[in-house]
């Protein structure tokens, strides 16, 4: 456990034990949902590499014009 993370708990001991709860499961919750994003992040991601390919052939061939996410 990191320094940071051990100040935070010892933090919220001070904290009624309703208060305590209600941080845990955001905790609890925010925990589940990173590690579902690192678990996403960590699968091939076969369709981003294909436009990522497809755009590149794209750009090469000048089949591109610059413009921005308002122009989309």
């Amino acid at each position: 456990m990191t320094s940071l993370l051990s100040k935070v708990l010892k933090e919220a001991e001070k904290l009624s034990p309703e208060i305590q709860n209600e941080i845990a499961e955001q905790l609890m919750e925010d925990i589940k949902n990173e590690m579902q994003w690192q678990s996403t992040l960590s699968k091939p991601q076969k369709k981003i590499d294909a436009l990522a390919k497809k755009a590149l052939r794209k750009s090469k061939l000048r089949e591109t014009r610059k413009g921005g996410f308002d122009e989309l």
